[in-house]
């Protein structure tokens, strides 16, 4: 039993003196502090200045931009500029076709290539190989979108490669830069072949975070190489499989500016018009500023409500999602 004190029984004992970091106060905390906060003030400049400052351009939306008038002197006209979205214009509506049209094809297509390629890849036993084919399979992702196109054009363009082969044993040239029906798979081969390489990096990381001996009890189990992928290596990899779906989703309806505007004239604004080039066509070019800031005020709204409702979706399934609620 515990010894009694003389003077009484023994009390509750005294509890802990709070934590000096949990004590200190703020201004202890900058000055301790400082030399990182002072190393974090360029980046948090720039993403003041180039993110949330230009936020505040979105007051376009609801005025008759006139670009010569100084900031906030144009007349405002309400939702006047939002009529377009809710009144359907034929216009925006194919280009919103179009975008959701692409969405869905890159979801399905693009998003999975590099999971695959990841899977694949750690399946190499050589390290040398492995790095190897990394390094040839990362070049594409450095080039600009101005190159990819005219690499594509050189090699399956009216002149390029693939048809001058074919003419050259008497066939018909095959036309597939400048194919309306043909342009959703040819944006969707070239964003495959661009980037699914780089996008392999956060794969492969999360791969080799997996605990070796969870394959050795499945192979002890008698799991072939199949059902270790599948109960193995995919839960491995599912936390980060959905927060990268999610963040692809806030980013959903943006399908690529550059590159379908480089190749739009080839096709016609009907097959490639999207969202982002249907702002531009309307707000730099034809002068609409105020209908464009309206239509690109919306899509960020939407991209928003998706991350949203996605990363909810995810916590109702027990992951983490984006953030924690």
């Amino acid at each position: 039993m515990p010894a009694r004190d003389r003077n009484g029984p023994a009390g509750p004992e005294p509890s802990p003196s709070r934590s000096p970091r949990r004590s200190t106060r703020w201004h202890h905390r900058f000055h301790r502090d400082r030399a990182l906060i002072l190393m974090a003030l360029p980046g948090l400049a720039l993403v003041l200045g180039f993110h949330y400052l230009p936020l505040v351009g979105n007051v376009i939306a609801f005025q008759d931009y006139v670009p010569f008038l100084p900031f906030g002197s144009s007349p405002w006209v309400g939702w006047q500029n939002f009529e377009i979205i809710f009144n359907g214009d034929p216009a925006f509506l194919r280009a919103l076709r179009n975008t959701l049209v692409l969405t869905l094809v890159q979801v399905l297509f693009v998003f999975p290539a590099p999971i695959a390629l990841a899977l694949l890849l750690n399946s190499l036993l050589s390290e040398r190989v492995k790095r190897v084919v990394q390094s040839i399979l990362y070049m594409p992702h450095f080039l600009s979108w101005v190159i990819v196109v005219a690499v594509f054009q050189q090699m399956v363009g009216g002149s390029g490669l693939l048809n001058n082969t074919l003419r050259a044993h008497g066939l018909d040239p095959i036309s597939l830069m400048g194919n309306s029906d043909l342009f959703v798979g040819l944006l969707t081969t070239q964003v495959i072949w661009k980037d699914t390489g780089w996008a392999t990096i956060l794969f492969l990381a999360a791969l080799s975070q997996i605990d070796s001996s969870l394959y050795e009890a499945a192979s002890v189990d008698g799991a072939s190489r199949t059902r270790q992928l599948w109960h193995v290596t995919l839960p491995g990899i599912r936390g980060l499989i959905i927060l990268l779906l999610i963040l692809r989703l806030g980013d959903s309806l943006t399908v690529g500016f550059e590159q379908i505007i480089l190749q739009q004239q080839a096709v016609g604004l009907a097959a490639s018009e999207v969202l982002d080039t249907y702002v531009y066509n309307n707000g730099i070019v034809g002068g609409q500023w105020g209908v464009s800031a309206a239509v690109g005020l919306v899509k960020g709204l939407v991209g928003v409500l998706l991350v949203l409702g996605a990363n909810k979706v995810a916590h109702i399934f027990g992951e983490a999602g984006v953030y924690k609620s």
